[in-house]
């Protein structure tokens, strides 16, 4: 007859229960070992493989407490049901399962900063690599004239630009307006930052708060939200409740898709 050792550990040295959450295509985590952030895009038995914004694949063992879901540990499970392939990309375009990224373009998509350039990758990564298109950011628009000047847009390199926050008489529009040409596009939202370009419905919230002007923008609504005040943890939670194009406001969806086009317009190849 076997016998059995009673448990003798501690209650506060047993490490507590944390949720199961299935691992479903799309779903963004991050394995803390290694830090590696990405979406999950295949889980077989035993593992699953992430994809990080780069378009960089890594396999991870399904392990107890073995990832970070918008900073909580969680244990990654297989789905219960067969996933089925989506029909439409984040961006809402019709997906083509299988298909392989386009060699880049000499063509360029430049947005202002790295979280534009994040965001731009969740919801129109898929249309991009298949098309060709490389997302670049800049740090503010002063350079622009200089950049543009270097890149030299031309009819087989054609240069598209999104600025934050242009409005008629800003510095910004007049830095736009210096620069575009039949091969240099220039557009931009009407927002302070890329971040209010996110619906607020989307992160559960009223409205975006009002922050005094003369005040840093964003800490001022970290502050208001009741946030830590580290903008990039409250960058990383808002882009995660980001699923589709359903998720940002029209003025910024209108002005992605122009840019797509404007660089992958006949000539631009």
């Amino acid at each position: 007859m076997r016998s059995y050792s009673p448990d003798l550990t501690p209650p506060w040295k047993k490490p507590s229960p944390v949720p199961e959450v299935p691992a479903d295509p799309g779903l963004v985590v991050e394995e803390p070992r290694t830090g590696f952030c990405g979406a999950v895009i295949r889980c077989e038995a035993g593992t699953v493989t992430l994809e990080d914004r780069f378009g960089k694949h890594r396999v991870f063992p399904l392990e107890p407490r073995g990832f970070l879901l918008e900073g909580r540990v969680v244990t990654l499970v297989r789905p219960k049901a067969p996933v089925r392939r989506p029909t439409r990309t984040a961006s809402g375009s019709v997906a083509v399962p299988g298909a392989r990224a386009r060699v880049a373009r000499a063509g360029r998509i430049y947005v202002e900063g790295r979280h534009d350039a994040e965001l731009v990758e969740k919801v129109w990564g898929d249309d991009l690599r298949i098309e060709g298109v490389v997302v670049e950011y800049l740090e503010g628009v002063d350079d622009l004239p200089s950049i543009v000047a270097s890149f030299a847009p031309g009819p087989d390199a054609r240069l598209g630009v999104l600025v934050d926050h242009l409005v008629p008489g800003s510095k910004e529009w007049r830095i736009a307006e210096s620069v575009t040409s039949g091969h240099a596009l220039v557009v931009g939202h009407p927002y302070i930052d890329i971040w209010q370009a996110v619906k607020p419905s989307s992160l559960g919230i009223r409205e975006w708060p009002a922050v005094p002007r003369g005040q840093d923008w964003k800490k001022g609504v970290c502050r208001a939200l009741g946030w830590p005040e580290n903008t990039g943890e409250a960058w990383q939670r808002i882009l995660a409740r980001v699923r589709s194009f359903k998720d940002l406001e029209p003025e910024l969806l209108g002005r992605v898709e122009e840019l797509i086009d404007f660089v992958t317009a006949n000539g631009g190849a």
